[in-house]
């Protein structure tokens, strides 16, 4: 299981919002680029960029400072928030983004996600937000009549390669993880699922690790606020997988 640390983005720095509210915003760097070094050292493989400005107003607002991370470290990044035309996508991959995340327009604009998909296969990935099993969009602030695992069965078939999974009442509170429900979200599809939200600890992290085929598990507030030590939960996830290999 990987171990992503997030990097969400508010007028160019970087914060966290509770639950996605937009004005709950706690600033913890001023210079995004400083803290992807950061996790890059601490050993991440691949970063998780969010543009809460972009989620919110449906249209990339922080791509200097995505240009000015993907300057400053060598490893994968996955970028969403806001990105519902084909040109920002073009601009994004032409700067070297690895992956794209698509959200909201998964459900308003699917024609717009299955010509990406079909253009860039292997290098998109849905992010479903849910609330109480119900699928929420821009910017988390409207709850559609979806369940979050039907849009799942829908999108594998659309052609995404992976799901990253938020549950929008754990999201930056610190709670824990759903297990049962990223377990269900699981076993729904076969293709790669990222959870996200309510990670607090190294016993999360082990919780979910339980989880068969979870591919990863992406960490925001928990590695910030320091009650979470992202350099011990790569190692555990690392250690863990020499464990399973390790012959008898």
């Amino acid at each position: 299981m990987l171990i992503i640390p997030a990097i969400d983005l508010k007028n160019g720095k970087c914060v966290r919002l509770l639950q996605g509210k937009r004005d709950t915003a706690t600033v913890y760097s001023n210079n995004p680029a400083n803290t992807a070094r950061l996790w890059e050292s601490y050993g991440a493989k691949l970063l998780h960029i969010v543009d809460l400005d972009g989620a919110f107003t449906g249209s990339l607002e922080n791509f200097d400072a995505i240009i000015k991370i993907r300057q400053a470290v060598k490893i994968s990044i996955q970028v969403g928030g806001g990105i519902r035309k084909i040109g920002t996508v073009i601009n994004l991959f032409s700067a070297g983004i690895d992956r794209i995340i698509i959200g909201t327009s998964a459900i308003e604009d699917p024609e717009f996600l299955t010509e990406c998909c079909r253009k860039y296969p292997g290098r998109f990935l849905a992010g479903i937000d849910a609330k109480e099993g119900k699928v929420a969009i821009k910017g988390w602030e409207e709850l559609t009549s979806l369940t979050a695992k039907e849009l799942a069965k829908r999108l594998e078939i659309v052609g995404v390669s992976g799901i990253i999974y938020t549950d929008i009442s754990r999201d930056g509170m610190l709670s824990g993880p759903d297990i049962e429900a990223i377990s269900e979200m699981v076993e729904s599809v076969k293709i790669h699922v990222i959870a996200s939200g309510g990670v607090s600890s190294i016993e999360d992290i082990k919780n979910l690790m339980r989880i068969r085929n979870l591919w990863g598990v992406i960490t925001g507030k928990a590695i910030y606020s320091g009650t979470l030590d992202l350099r011990e939960a790569i190692r555990v996830s690392q250690s863990e997988v020499k464990a399973e290999k390790r012959p008898e």
